[in-house]
Formats: structure tokens, C-alpha cells, sequence
């Protein structure tokens, strides 16, 4: 093959590409901005760097259909429509039939829904909860669920109110007082509800997904130990059989079971078999490694298996000793120790963030079938007697199409979950693909495999660019369960007879090296005619179509060797593995906002406390830490301006809220909404406010007198007072 040096590309691939922010932009019919605090928190747990952005207030329509809007600028990040229904149509003109007005804006926002599709970013809608008031009448609940049905549209990830109560229940969710003053009609610890449901849902649609399960044995999958109580004697406890039906219920998502435990063998066998009534069963595993090797060495075993990397495993082990191993002997998969307290386990596991999906394809709910078939393929073909006439029995058949729209979410998928076979490791949401179709330049081709084995599904995807000159290949790839069988040599032939039909003679396919595409690389490097133009960060390979057109596999020459290794590309890591902390200590929304405040506290303490005008009273101490938080900027000076520091009149909104939960006193708008509020000026107010004085002038006079007068006078002033209404 011919080489030729690229002069033009001399520039790094990080010189070339600035990193983005990821960027959630949030379009609702209500004063939605205190959701901002959650997700900038998860954005600081996940490593993430969330850019946070509104949209103006009650322009969701306006925003999800005009491309200069907030959404449509978004490129790396997600956009987010937050709707509670009975405000659509909160400025509508007063009479007529307020439901059926409902029902319109709610027609309009869905067909602006589906039009959103050609933004970049994901677009996800949430149904908020509706008021006591509105739904007590049977009329606007029925309404609110034909609502749903209409927003849950194909292509947009939806959450509502239902899902929410699920996973992240909270007791108050209304705010009556901050949605008459600044139409926040929800409560803080809502919003921390609000915004860690935002941040999981982005976090599984970008997250690089898990693919296996490897779960121990003994007090892990039953109580008891079956090499001493016996296969009879162990028995499933309720939070037990949760687990079973946890993993059975990823298997049926994609993900594929393998036990990874130290036992005889044969004793997990007869336990399996002496238990029918286990929701789980030993057929529900695609493999198994059942011995006294370190279970680090198992996992390795069991990935060279599969073929599947290690960093595509979750380890599952009641025994923290044996996951600390793991995590020292094979660091890339991610290890969870269960609860001790098994009562714990269905709470953990329904908060471990590794094991949400984005979709659930075709492919997906046969995966355990599929791997089986590949398995046995695997066997039968180190029985062969040759290799050549293995390949040439397999029946091998590949139905190479162009792109149904609903396999579009089995390509996405396939673009952010396969390594090897990658020529590009270029990762692409739904979304993003159908952005780049809709631009006209670009086409898609899927390949569906099936061989003697079985059906494989579609396994493989060309992303095309078309110019008249040339197809050129930006993203090829292949399942690795459907390696070895010759069909990446079909797909490249099939897309040269597609090539001729277009009158285009030239077939080109870009390669970036990754940690783990070499096979990818190997083929095109097999390849014996094409000419190889070689760039700092890309290689492009360029085959004549009247030669591609014949590409079969062929068996590779007995001494040839393997070409050299790619240039570049670093091992694969996941920026948050985390995953067991959120589910022990964040895992409900009290939880999120009360480490939220904790970090705000670190922050002040974290502060230099010597000059004189630091906050000296408890009170100013306290609303330092409330100040610091809702500025996002430490607050160290008891005459720090409110609104010199970036408050504004939704946060004094806030604060309001604040300080009659952390002062029990209620304060008015007249009270915070001044120029000249100070740290001091409002400590000074809840101080007065607490004593009853209807002043703070009086308050200052009252301290005065106090401070002037002697110790004995104060006793004897205290005896006086008489003790509180409840004797404490």
C-alpha cells in the first residue's frame, strides 16, 4: 500500500480541539433557577463541568424551535424542558374553557418537541408536579395524563413527576410562600430532587456503558455458605431475592451475567439445582469461573472470554476485603460492596448510577442469546481443521441497508458502546446523528449478520460523507461478537457497489488509534491495494471501488505477522467511578442539599477568619454560610454587600426562604431588597425579629441598655422571666 505523508495536519489533536463544557440548558414555564445549586453540585461530584443556562422565562416553544436559541446552540451537553402543566397557560387572556386552553399549549409544546430533534444536544422534557389545588379536581388530573402520553414522544427522554416521587421521594414539595413572592412554586429540597434527576439522566446518556455483571456467591446471591451449610442450607432472604430480580432485570436491559466467586465449583452447582425457586438460575449466566484464584484473575479470565474489555464490568461482593482486591488487581472494573445491613441492598442498588440505561434495542433483550452463539462459534472454530474452511462453512449472511429510522437507536448505540472494531471511536448520541443526516451531506448503512449459529442482529454501521468525488468513511464499526467471520470485508464491498451506483470510483475510511481499536486498524492495514495518507492525529485510506467491490476474507499467510501497532492513543478511562458513594450518602435529595450546605461551610472555614470584619455572632456566622451558598462565592466580611456580590432579586427571594428555615422568622421582600443590605444590617434584623422588637433601631437601643447594665443586674432581670410555656 501506497503511504503518503499528510503536510497539512502538523497541529496536535489538542491544539486542534478545545475541550467544551458540557452544557445543560433549561427551558420551563416557572422560575425554575433554584435548580441551578444541585446540578452545579453534581457537576463538581461528577467531575463534569456542567455550564448551566436558562432560557427566558415561559418561552419553551420559543427556544426549542428557533436554532439561535439557547438550545439551538448547545453542541455538547443536553437540553432540558421543565413544564408544569397548569401554568401553560398562565398569561392567556381570563374566561373561555381554561382546560381546553391547557390542552392547546400542550399540542404546541409536543409538535415543537418533535421539531427540536435537529438541535445537536439531547433533549429531554419533565412533567413537574401539579398542585394539591389542581388536581384535587378529577377533570385536570385526567387532563394531566393524556399530557404525559402526548410529551413522552419517540427521541426525547422524558421524566415526570411519577418517576421523580420514585426515585427520589420528598416530603414538601410545594413552597406556597416563595411561589406567591417570586413563582417558585417548589421547595429547595424539590429542586435538589429536580436537579439530581437532570444530572443521572445526562450522566447515562454520555456515560461509557457497562456490559457486565460478575457477581460472588455466598452472602452475596443467598445467605449462607453452600461449601459448608450446605446446597440445601443456604437460603434467599427478601433483600436477597431483590438482587436477583435487580440482575435479571439488567440482563433483560443488555448487560450479561457471569458469577465470579471462590467455591468448589460443583457446590454452586448443586445449590443452583437445589433451589427452583431462585428467581435467578444458573442458565441466567453467559459464564462463570468458580474457583480459589484471586477474583481479580477471574474477571480477567472471564473479559478475554467475552472479549470485552475490563473496564466494561461491574464486580458485585458483600466482602469489601475481596473488592479491594479487585480494585488493586484489575483497577478498571468497578467494584461494589453490598450494605452490611442487607435490608440496605434494593435502596443501593436502585442508586447506583453504572447501571442506568439510555435505550433498549432489539439486540439488547437477545444479548445473552447472542454472546452464546459467539461462544459456541468460538469453540467450533478451534476444532476446525482449518480456518479457511471454517470460514467458508459458516453460511454467512449480511443484509446491508441503508439506515431504518427506527434502528436509529441501535446505531447510537453501537457507536458509544463498541472499542475494537472502531476505525474512529467517534461516540454519537440519537440526536446527534440525526443532526448530521438532516444536514444532506452524510448517509448511514447498517449490516444485520446471521451465519449457522444464529441471528446476530445488526451488528455493524458505515457513517458516510458523500462528495462527488469520493465516500468518504468517518465512522466504521463492527460488534465484536460478529468478528472473524469476514463481514467487515462484505460491508466494505457492499459500500463500494453503493459507491458505483452514485457514479463515485474512490472509497475512503478514516482511522484515529485508540487503546483497543487495533482490529479495526489490522483490517484496514490488510487491505493490498489503496493508497495510505498519514496526518498527526488521522490516517485516511483510499481504496479504488473497482477492486473494493471483490473484497472477501481471506485466511492471512501462514509467517506474515502482524503489522506494527497504531501511532498513539492512551488506555480508556472513566472520568467517575464514584458510583457506591452516591449510593450510600446522596442518594436522596435531604441528603444532596444538606452536603451542598456542608461544602459551603467547608468553604468559609476554608477562609482566613483574623481581620477584624469577619462575621463575629452566631447569626452572621450562619448566614455567611447561607450567603456563600447562594452567591457560589465565599462571604468572609460582616459588611459584604448582598447585592454587591452578585445577588439579585430571585436569590433575595431565596434568602428569604433560607432564613426562615435556618432562623424560624419570617421576613419580608421590603426587608432584603435594598442596596444597601449588609451581612450585619440582616443579622441585626432576625435578631430583633427573634426578641419580638418591632425595630431594629429599638433592638441596637435595647442591646445598649443590656450591655450596660451589672452582673448582678442581669441575674436578677433573668429570675424575673418567667419560664418558657413548655418547661424546657
Amino acid at each position: 500500500m501506497e503511504i503518503v505523508i499528510d503536510p497539512s495536519s502538523s497541529l496536535s489533536p489538542q491544539e486542534r480541539i478545545q475541550p467544551q463544557p458540557f452544557r445543560i440548558a433549561i427551558a420551563a414555564n416557572f422560575t425554575a433557577d433554584p435548580v441551578r445549586a444541585s446540578l452545579a453540585f453534581w457537576g463538581r461530584e461528577l467531575d463534569a463541568g456542567f455550564e448551566i443556562v436558562f432560557a427566558p422565562y415561559n418561552q419553551m416553544v420559543q427556544t426549542l424551535l428557533d436554532p439561535g436559541s439557547e438550545f439551538g446552540r448547545n453542541t455538547h451537553g443536553i437540553n432540558v424542558v421543565l413544564v408544569r402543566y397548569e401554568e401553560l397557560a398562565q398569561f392567556d387572556a381570563p374566561g373561555g374553557n381554561a382546560l381546553s386552553a391547557l390542552e392547546a399549549h400542550a399540542q404546541e409544546l409536543a409538535g415543537a418537541l418533535a421539531a427540536a430533534s435537529r438541535h445537536a444536544a439531547p433533549l429531554m422534557v419533565c412533567v413537574c408536579p401539579s398542585s394539591p389545588g389542581f388536581l384535587s379536581q378529577p377533570a385536570n388530573a385526567r387532563s394531566l395524563e393524556r399530557m404525559r402520553l402526548l410529551l413522552a414522544a419517540p427521541g426525547v427522554q422524558y421524566l415526570d413527576d411519577v418517576e421523580l416521587a420514585r426515585l427520589y421521594p420528598v416530603e414538601q414539595v410545594e413552597d406556597g410562600e416563595a411561589g406567591r413572592i417570586g413563582h417558585i412554586p417548589y421547595s429547595e429540597t424539590f429542586f435538589a430532587a429536580l436537579g439530581t434527576a437532570i444530572a443521572r439522566r445526562a450522566h447515562s446518556l454520555f456515560m461509557p456503558p457497562y456490559k457486565v455483571v460478575a457477581v460472588d456467591c455466598d452472602n452475596t446471591l443467598w445467605d449462607g455458605i453452600c461449601g459448608e451449610d450446605g446446597p440445601s442450607g443456604v437460603t434467599l432472604d427478601p433483600p436477597r431475592r431483590a438482587l436477583h430480580k435487580f440482575l435479571l432485570a439488567q440482563r433483560e436491559a443488555g448487560m450479561l451475567l457471569a458469577l465470579a466467586s471462590k467455591n468448589n465449583e460443583q457446590d454452586v452447582l448443586d445449590t443452583f439445582a437445589a433451589h427452583p425457586e431462585f428467581p435467578l438460575q444458573l442458565s441466567h449466566f453467559a459464564a462463570w469461573r468458580l474457583n480459589w484464584d484471586s477474583k481479580a484473575d477471574s474477571l480477567t479470565s472471564l473479559a478475554t472470554e467475552f472479549n470485552i474489555g475490563l473496564d466494561a464490568f461491574v464486580f458485585i461482593d458483600d466482602n469489601p476485603k475481596e473488592c479491594a482486591e479487585v480494585a488493586q488487581g484489575a483497577p478498571e472494573a468497578l467494584s461494589l460492596t453490598l450494605p452490611g445491613d442487607a435490608g440496605e441492598i434494593p435502596a443501593f442498588l436502585a442508586h447506583i448510577w453504572a447501571f442506568d440505561h439510555r435505550t433498549l434495542t432489539a439486540e439488547d433483550q437477545q444479548r445473552s442469546a447472542l454472546v452464546a452463539n459467539s461462544l459456541e462459534f468460538g469453540r467450533a472454530a478451534r476444532q476446525a481443521a482449518s480456518l479457511a474452511e471454517f470460514i467458508a462453512s459458516l453460511d454467512l449472511r449480511v443484509d446491508f441497508q441503508p439506515l431504518d429510522p427506527e434502528r436509529l437507536g441501535r446505531v447510537a448505540q453501537l457507536t458509544l458502546r463498541t472499542n475494537q472494531f472502531n476505525t474512529t471511536t467517534i461516540r454519537r448520541s440519537e440526536t446527534e446523528i440525526q443532526a448530521l443526516l438532516a444536514t444532506g451531506n452524510y448517509r448511514t448503512f447498517t449490516a444485520e449478520v446471521s451465519d449457522r449459529f444464529g441471528e446476530y442482529g445488526l451488528v455493524g454501521v458505515l457513517i458516510v460523507r458523500q462528495s462527488p468525488a469520493d465516500l468518504f468513511v468517518d465512522s466504521f464499526l463492527l460488534s465484536c461478537r460478529a468478528l472473524g467471520r469476514g463481514v467487515e470485508h462484505r460491508m466494505l464491498s457492499a459500500l463500494a457497489e453503493e459507491a458505483l451506483d452514485n457514479g463515485i470510483y474512490t472509497v475512503s475510511v478514516a482511522f484515529r488509534p485508540s487503546a483497543r481499536n487495533l482490529p479495526a486498524y489490522q483490517f484496514l492495514e490488510s487491505i493490498p491495494f489503496g493508497r495510505k495518507h498519514e496526518g498527526r492525529d488521522e490516517t485516511v485510506y483510499s481504496f479504488p471501488v473497482s477492486e473494493l467491490q471483490s473484497l472477501r476474507w481471506k485466511a492471512p499467510a501462514p509467517e506474515s505477522g502482524q503489522p506494527p501497532a497504531p501511532r498513539g492513543g492512551t488506555a480508556p478511562s472513566r472520568r467517575f467511578t464514584g458510583y457506591a458513594r452516591i449510593a450510600a450518602d446522596l442518594r436522596s435529595p435531604v441528603q444532596v442539599l444538606q452536603t451542598i450546605r456542608r461544602q459551603a461551610q467547608a468553604v468559609l472555614h476554608a477562609t482566613p477568619e483574623d481581620h477584624p470584619d469577619a462575621p463575629s455572632s452566631a447569626i452572621e456566622r450562619q448566614l455567611a454560610v447561607i450567603w456563600t451558598e447562594l452567591l457560589e462565592r465565599p462571604v468572609t466580611s460582616a459588611s459584604a454587600n448582598f447585592f454587591d456580590l452578585g445577588g439579585h432579586s430571585l436569590l433575595a427571594v431565596l434568602l428569604l426562604m433560607r432564613v426562615k428555615e435556618a432562623f424560624s422568622v419570617e421576613l419580608s421582600v421590603d426587608d432584603v431588597y435594598s442596596g444597601t443590605l449588609t451581612l450585619s444590617e440582616l443579622a441585626r434584623t432576625i435578631e430583633a425579629r427573634q426578641l419580638g422588637a418591632l425595630d431594629p433601631d429599638e433592638y441596637q437601643a435595647l442591646l445598649a441598655e443590656i450591655e450596660g447594665l451589672s452582673d448582678d443586674e442581669v441575674r436578677v432581670l433573668l429570675e424575673q422571666e418567667p419560664p418558657p410555656a413548655n418547661g424546657s
